[in-house]
């Protein structure tokens, strides 16, 4: 954890000194600390503070006696030996190290690296951060997000154009079978988004057109053209036609038991529970059909949905569809008219999708994540992630699973 400085920085030529120590964690230590410093008068300059399995790492980068806003109370050499002596006192170790003036600024091109690994090896976590070096990025900071379902770590980064990381990771990530997300840092990561999902096989684990399929006795023959569809080999408006028209005489009775059909992925409701929390709209665009995402809207609170409507006369499914058709361009096309309505830039949006005809909406959107994807979508989404949770989108945006946890507790 880092505080902001609580002083005025030093100038360059202003001997400073960096107080680190470290051992058992336990309670009261930091105040220990600043109040051994108190004595001397010092100003804090800077402070950082880490545990990790019960072990603390404090550092406090103070003025040097005599430099600090109040009346120096002792030496350099003083101030040492009784720092020193507090820190053995309650079974720590200390280092002190002089030098000059504040922490170097950080370069320009700040970002966001996440990574998430079901494990997080280190090779893998070597291997990153070994890209960002070379790409010129320097690592400022490394914060756990998870630790479950995956392990998640965030690296601040300075030094290197996001756009340029992003590449740079993205090909260690896809060498390396591991999910990366780049985002730039800045105040606009905190603003409420606008999150945007497919439906099929991303907020479900189903494909609704097989559900229905299965009701109609041509369960292979639909799954076939769907996975063909899914992979960009074939034009996903003429595939769509050629599987309701297999829908032809199913009773109208049929929605209601693919709706108690439906699964949800694993993670879904609690990315939709702590994004609502969070103050962001989130809605979905499908190439399956309102008679499921209407539901879904109502029984999850989402704000937006666009689908397919089956068309039904009569009491039965006539083998066609109404209307316009949700397909690759209408995706992209309703992400931006869902984000004019929300008062949402296109920047502050999130496109979460498995299949090739969700590209466009991915790459339209300020962070496009291919979800569980065929291997041409992970190519060119801005980034993937591979894991069987949904929530773990969450991390991508910088949210940390005792967040969620603690937002659930309250609620």
């Amino acid at each position: 954890m880092t505080l902001a400085h609580t002083a005025e920085a030093p100038g360059e030529d202003a001997p400073t000194l960096l107080v680190k120590i470290f051992g058992k964690d336990r309670p009261g230590l930091t105040a220990g600390l600043l109040r051994t410093l108190a004595g001397f008068a010092v100003d804090v300059v800077d402070l950082e503070q880490v545990v990790t399995r019960g072990r603390i790492t404090l550092c406090a980068l103070v003025t040097a006696p005599g430099q600090g806003q109040g009346q120096a109370a002792g030496t350099e050499g003083e101030l040492r030996a009784t720092v020193h002596s507090w820190a053995e006192s309650v079974g720590l170790q200390a280092e002190i190290i002089s030098g000059m003036g504040d922490n170097p600024a950080r370069g320009v091109g700040r970002s966001h690296v996440t990574v998430l690994g079901n494990p997080l090896t280190a090779e893998v976590t070597a291997a990153i951060a070994a890209r960002i070096t070379a790409a010129g990025g320097n690592i400022d900071r490394i914060n756990r997000l998870a630790k479950y379902p995956v392990t998640a770590v965030e690296f601040d980064v300075s030094g290197v154009p996001t756009e340029q990381l992003r590449t740079e990771l993205a090909t260690e990530a896809a060498a390396r079978s591991v999910d990366v997300a780049v985002v730039a840092s800045g105040l606009q990561r905190r603003a409420p988004r606008l999150v945007v999902m497919d439906v099929d096989s991303t907020l479900i684990r189903d494909e609704v057109i097989e559900l229905f399929a299965a009701h109609a006795g041509c369960e292979e023959q639909v799954a076939a053209v769907t996975a063909a569809a899914m992979r960009g080999e074939l034009d996903f408006e003429e595939s769509l036609h050629a599987r309701v028209a297999l829908l032809a005489g199913l009773d109208e009775s049929v929605v209601d038991k693919v709706r108690a059909e439906v699964t949800l992925t694993p993670g879904a409701r609690t990315l939709i529970r702590t994004l609502k929390r969070l103050g962001c709209q989130v809605g979905v665009v499908s190439g399956g059909f309102t008679q499921v995402t209407d539901g879904l809207q109502e029984h999850l609170g989402l704000d937006f949905a666009a689908a397919n409507t089956l068309e039904i006369v009569e009491g039965k499914l006539t083998g066609r569809v109404t209307g316009p058709i949700v397909d690759r361009p209408a995706k992209a096309r309703l992400l931006r008219a869902f984000a004019a309505r929300a008062g949402v830039p296109l920047s502050r949006t999130v496109a979460i999708g498995d299949g090739a005809n969700d590209l466009d909406m991915l790459n339209a959107a300020g962070l496009g994540v291919a979800f569980n994807a065929k291997p041409l979508v992970r190519e060119a989404a801005h980034t993937a992630v591979t894991v069987p949770f949904l929530d773990t989108v969450l991390y991508l945006l910088g949210i940390t699973r005792e967040e969620v946890e603690a937002a659930d507790a309250q609620g």
